[in-house]
């Protein structure tokens, strides 16, 4: 019994499988934001909805079978533990907001799909690299918030009032989204020389300090597909190593077979 289920939840058809599940529930999560459409089909997308959660939960409840303590020692799949978790929990009075986390679900994609799965997995080795860069990122912010609320506050405080104002139009600045008529060019007409400030702090946040996480982020997939060839070269040589083995062993066989074939025509000679 326990190596069919092995076999069942280690099948690519079943991890296929709970593949369109997922997808098919991702389908009519986008239709139930449509009020016509429940006010027709509610009652079978709801019923749909109750067959996931249950095709979700035997899921579960067979991988833990399956792999015991390992389960709870995965980290993905303690993310589908919970995802499933939060989506057997009624959403009653004041826990609508599990109705909303219920969208979680569709997230399962990334641990059912490989390729995903080493995607994330690199992203999540480059965070302390990103958590640097973004650290040194709100350092600049912060100083350059202050001198904007202190240089433009007074005549600007719509964008410069506060400190948080400050921030938000710096954020703004850094987006490269209306930054020149909507905001630089009016400062320019009271401060002439604002351009000043504004194209230093454009050119440090928006053409350095974001583009060096872009840089992290590319050098995390790049050495995720180098990990990826030396795996193929690695399983080819090793193939090749056997295949070499095994051909190496069969003409020894064929050399002893002539030898003692050999000897068969010399004595039959002698006779």
């Amino acid at each position: 019994m326990y190596s069919k289920i092995k076999h069942l939840v280690d099948s690519h058809s079943f991890q296929n499988f709970i593949v369109t599940v997922i997808v098919l529930n991702g389908i009519t999560m986008g239709l139930e934001t449509s009020k016509s459409f429940m006010a027709e089909y509610g009652v079978f997308i709801d019923a749909f909805n109750a067959i996931v959660i249950t095709i979700f939960v035997i899921e579960i409840a067979l991988r833990i079978f399956v792999y015991r303590v390992s389960f709870f020692k995965d980290p993905w799949s303690l993310f589908d533990f919970a995802i499933v978790s939060i989506s057997v929990i009624p959403a009653g009075e004041g826990l609508e907001i599990l109705r909303v986390l219920r969208v979680l679900r569709l997230f399962r994609l990334i641990t059912v799909i490989p390729q995903m799965r080493k995607v994330v997995t690199a992203l999540a080795s480059v965070i302390p690299g990103m958590l640097s860069i973004a650290a040194i990122l709100v350092l600049f912010f912060y100083v350059f918030a202050i001198m904007a609320t202190q240089l433009y506050g007074d005549q600007f405080p719509q964008w410069f009032g506060t400190l948080g104002e400050s921030f938000y139009t710096l954020f703004q600045i850094m987006t490269l989204e209306s930054w020149s008529m909507g905001i630089v060019r009016p400062v320019m007409e009271v401060y002439p020389l604002s351009w000043i400030f504004f194209i230093i702090f454009i050119f440090v946040a928006t053409f350095i300090m974001v583009n060096l996480i872009v840089a992290i982020v590319v050098d995390a997939m790049s050495q995720l597909s180098q990990t990826e060839e030396e795996h193929i070269i690695d399983s080819t040589s090793s193939m090749v190593k056997q295949s070499e083995v095994h051909t190496s062993g069969e003409l020894q066989e064929l050399k002893n077979e002539i030898l003692v074939l050999q000897k068969m025509i010399g004595e039959m000679k002698k006779g």
